[in-house]
């Protein structure tokens, strides 16, 4: 049997205590985890997409078996490519769980040796999202409970120049 690796993929705008815990909980059941950050160049995010791939190096730094991409199409055609075929995602309740659901049957239509595990949020992260760490942030809410902090600076920095 090869190696075991695993996809995560997400826009990670910014990345939060959320997602960092989805990917430590990856990284002790897979060999590898590829962590893709999502280029849509039909939407504008709050972080380009280099930043966001720099947070995530940051915040994963001490975890050996984790490897950062940005990628932009579908994520079928990147598992291809990356010779991966389980995606993980993260759910944090049954409006996540609906969504990913159909995404993940998308996916296994576009790639059929594709599968696709959900991991629940802890419950300590059950309530954080990112567009959530955006709109706290752009109010000068304290962050520290909701983000790494290896990237709280650059988050910060980043909503005082706005």
């Amino acid at each position: 049997m090869g190696e075991r690796i695993c996809l995560y993929p997400g826009s990670f705008d910014p990345v939060t205590r959320g997602h960092m815990d989805i990917i430590a909980r990856a990284a002790n059941i897979f060999d590898q985890v590829v962590v893709g950050v999502l280029h849509n160049p039909d939407k504008r995010g709050c972080f380009p997409v280099e930043k966001r791939v720099e947070m995530l190096r940051k915040a994963c730094a001490k975890l050996e078996n984790v490897r950062i991409i940005a990628y932009g199409g579908l994520l079928a055609q990147l598992t291809r490519e990356e010779n991966i075929r389980v995606v993980v995602r993260g759910v944090r309740g049954v409006a996540d769980l609906e969504s990913e659901t159909m995404m993940a049957r998308i996916n296994h239509q576009l790639n059929p040796d594709l599968e696709t595990i959900f991991l629940p949020a802890s419950p300590e992260n059950g309530e954080i999202s990112a567009s959530m760490v955006r709109q706290l942030a752009a109010f000068g809410a304290d962050l520290s409970a909701y983000v790494p902090s290896e990237v709280l600076p650059d988050i910060l920095a980043a909503f005082a120049q706005s």
